[in-house]
């Protein structure tokens, strides 16, 4: 009998892997990665009908995304978890950056009514303190209700009885108070310890309760011949009792490495589903979904083979056309919450009301290089192949200026409008930070002008142009940028590097490419730029 309870279990394992029926459309399929974008350390609970997930964004403001899904197809980012940090200067690009720190890996938690998030700034020091936030809905507005120690990869817990814990670390847990204001003394404890063979942390904790059951989720780094990184689970009955070791997934991807870190959730009808971040170069960490075995009392990931499938049936059908990427035009007073900018933004430098339809940067200090310019502005780069387009009115630019649009990393490919007297040039160019290894101060940039072209020269009464950045991340395609101009948006040039390389450097920025509008002063404040639209082809 137990046999052919799993053969049936495994059947329809089999169906959610399969897809929708081929009468369906290809379209109406989740194809993994289900998020083809950088979206690192999830978090993902359900209220009511409703999916949300958070993602870590380190020095983007504001920061820790709050998505919301129906269909676990459909993702639209819905808020923040806060405008900006201000622990220190270095969030305003002062006396150092965050490039790389700041927020990560937040918790995300419903419990009594309220929305709650934990998060700890991967920082030494006051900086690193963990902050816990509470909202009446996901959306926000949500406010600070504590301050804790540091504690690294953490997630919130709520038991049965409103008892709360942190699990972060390697295998560390401790109880808090009732208000979630400290610690309770003597809880602080290791509940499993690490094989030989797991030289790395276990890291991302996620734990949730199933059936009177306590389950901690880790992604593993072994080193083992035969071993992969893979997501574990502890299990136990009794918080204070002995844990079970199980591994959940061990599976490669579509022509990357072993994937891991994430969370399971549940459907309103009693479906689990996996979600877990791989690692894919240029473009990032993003997101697949599987769906979830119970075995045993074990959640194990993955198809009846324990693989990441291609393509899933989405969970609902029917639901709108989501996206965390967007066009914009400007029209609205308010900025898009697709939006995010690179450290905190000086507020009365930017403006959508100033001239109705545009998106107004304006220069408000002096600085030497992109990587240290106020008031970038960035949406996530994304695959298998994406194409976007910014139009600039560069005709208030001041000499020294310089603006222009970004395939923003560590290392970036750069279109640049710079005014040098009365002139404009356009520049692609290849720039590379150096950074610091404590304080992440810029102590380099590498930029090297590729090709440059006089705009005033081609057109002297231009005032707009159009700017282009395509990006292919397919696998074996090597992540690619190459860059455009056009003087009316239809007709494009090619300038600069052709099939500029894309690249993930864990030691700076620790975060996929970005497409990135910047505007900044080299000799004098006062000048701005008009962003008409960004859209993606």
């Amino acid at each position: 009998m137990l046999f052919k309870k799993q053969l049936i279990l495994l059947a329809s394992v089999a169906f959610f892997a399969m897809g929708a029926s081929a009468a369906e459309g290809d379209s109406t399929k989740i194809h993994n990665p289900m998020l083809w974008a950088d979206v690192p350390d999830p978090d993902v609970i359900r209220v009511g009908d409703t999916f949300y997930l958070v993602t870590t964004t380190m020095h983007l403001m504001p920061g820790a995304p709050v998505m919301a899904s129906k269909d676990l197809k459909n993702w639209e980012t819905v808020g923040y978890i806060f405008d900006k940090l201000t622990d220190s200067p270095k969030y305003d690009l002062l006396e150092g950056t965050v490039y790389g720190r700041g927020q990560w890996a937040t918790s995300l938690k419903y419990h009594d009514g309220k929305f709650w998030a934990l998060l700890a700034p991967n920082e030494a020091g006051r900086m690193g303190d963990t902050y816990i936030f509470t909202a009446p809905k996901a959306e926000g507005p949500w406010t600070i209700h504590s301050r804790l120690r540091h504690f690294h990869d953490a997630t919130l817990f709520f038991d049965d009885d409103g008892t709360p814990y942190v699990f972060f670390g390697t295998g560390e847990m401790c109880q808090l108070t009732r208000d979630l204001k400290g610690v309770v003394e003597g809880s602080l404890r290791h509940y499993f310890q690490r094989e030989a063979d797991e030289r790395g942390l276990l890291e991302g904790t996620r734990v949730i309760k199933h059936n009177g059951v306590y389950y901690a989720q880790l992604i593993s780094h072994v080193y083992a011949p035969g071993r992969h990184r893979r997501e574990v689970c502890y299990r136990t009955k009794d918080l204070n009792g002995t844990w079970e070791k199980n591994v959940i997934l061990e599976s490669d991807f579509g022509g990357f490495s072993y994937l891991a870190q994430g969370t399971i959730v549940d459907t309103e009808d009693g479906d689990w589903y996996g979600i877990m971040f791989q690692d894919r170069g240029g473009v990032g960490r993003v997101l697949t979904l599987s769906p979830v075995r119970w075995i045993d009392g074990w959640p194990m990931l993955g198809d009846e083979y324990g693989k990441v499938p291609d393509v899933m049936r989405p969970y609902k059908s029917g639901q709108p056309k989501k996206e965390i990427v967007c066009n914009d035009d400007f029209s609205s007073t308010k900025l898009g919450l697709h939006w995010q900018w690179n450290h905190n933004p000086i507020d009365n430098a930017w403006s959508l009301t100033e001239r109705p339809g545009f998106l107004r940067l304006k220069t408000n200090r002096v600085v030497p290089n992109l990587y240290l310019a106020p008031n970038t502005i960035t949406q996530r780069m994304f695959g298998p192949v994406c194409s976007g387009v910014v139009c600039i009115d560069f005709s208030k630019m001041k000499d020294g200026d310089c603006a222009g649009f970004s395939a923003f990393n560590g290392d970036s490919g750069v279109l640049a409008l710079k005014k040098r007297g009365k002139t404009v040039y356009l520049e692609m160019s290849e720039q590379k930070v150096s950074l610091s290894d404590r304080e992440k101060a810029v102590t380099n940039v590498e930029d090297k002008m590729i090709e440059g072209v006089s705009v005033s020269g081609i057109a002297p009464k231009a005032t707009k142009i159009w700017l282009r950045i395509d990006g292919d991340f397919q696998p074996r395609h090597n992540d690619v940028a190459n860059f455009y101009y056009s003087l009316d948006g239809m007709e494009w040039k090619q300038i600069g590097t052709k099939n500029y390389r894309c690249i993930f450097d864990y030691r700076r920025f620790f975060m996929g490419s970005k497409f990135a509008i910047f505007n900044y002063a080299t000799k004098k404040a006062g000048g701005y730029i008009d962003v008409d639209e960004f859209k993606l082809l």
